[in-house]
């Protein structure tokens, strides 16, 4: 089960329990509807100003030939904006995590409960959960630059960027969700680390199909409820692989 297509799976049968829980399924869209139009209104303004921006950053091209400073700086923009999505998606997970954690919490134990119940701890907690959502948006933030930095790379930097991208931020994305059911049953984040590893693949493709329905317009309201579900049974399937974990688990509770 460690391969991308795996993970990829894992979000479908999220949304194939939550189906099951239409209420569950509609409150879980509530804190990422608020975040989404928060967030939506600076984009819009991002967008509005993106040429500017463009031209801002690349005062050397001042004096150069038409087409080749157009292009330059219409590649550049483009750049901008992928840079930007995967600010706003990363700023989006954590900003909605955070407001709605005790929405999210409901739904991964339900999530845990259909699957089949097993003793769990009490979970991140609200002001753990904030500090996760933080470092999430910070992490986003340097992904961003790295994408946007990219850019300047002739050809291939916008192809470059989407494809790191989506990469580097689904992976952390990834990680995020399937640390709340790891929490609640007492792993540290060294413990998570050396579970995971092997799961690698299977993880990533979780997080970067999760990350790519972020990029649709309002993939984010409609998926990040489908994405905790989803995230729990990656974790189960995980725990369930591995006949004897090679580290204490805390009891909790």
């Amino acid at each position: 089960m460690r391969d991308f297509g795996y993970g990829a799976q894992c979000l479908g049968r999220g949304w194939r329990l939550l189906r099951t829980r239409p209420r569950l399924l509609l409150l879980g869209m509530v804190p990422a509807l608020l975040v989404f139009c928060l967030l939506g209104a600076a984009f819009v303004v991002l967008l509005l100003n993106v040429g500017g921006l463009a031209a801002w950053l690349t005062p050397f091209a001042d004096g150069w030939v038409e087409p080749v400073r157009s292009l330059l700086r219409v590649l550049l923009a483009v750049v901008i904006v992928v840079a930007s999505v995967l600010l706003w998606t990363a700023t989006f997970t954590g900003l909605t995590l955070t407001v709605g954690d005790p929405f999210y919490e409901r739904i991964w134990r339900a999530t845990e409960d259909m699957i089949g119940p097993v003793p769990l701890g009490d979970g991140l907690g609200f002001w753990r959960s904030a500090l996760d959502g933080l470092k999430l948006a910070a992490v986003g933030l340097s992904f961003s630059v790295l994408v946007l930095l990219s850019g300047f790379i002739p050809v291939i930097g916008p192809v470059l960027g989407i494809v790191l991208g989506l990469t580097l931020s689904g992976r952390m994305l990834a990680r995020e969700l399937v640390s709340r059911a790891l929490e609640a049953r007492g792993m540290d984040a060294a413990a998570q680390k050396q579970l995971l590893h092997p799961y690698r693949r299977s993880v990533l493709g979780f997080g970067v199909v999760t990350q790519a329905c972020f990029l649709v317009p309002l993939g984010g309201v409609l998926v990040m409820p489908v994405a905790v579900a989803g995230a729990t049974v990656l974790a189960r399937e995980i725990l369930d692989d591995v006949p004897a974990l090679p580290y204490p688990v805390v009891k909790q509770g």
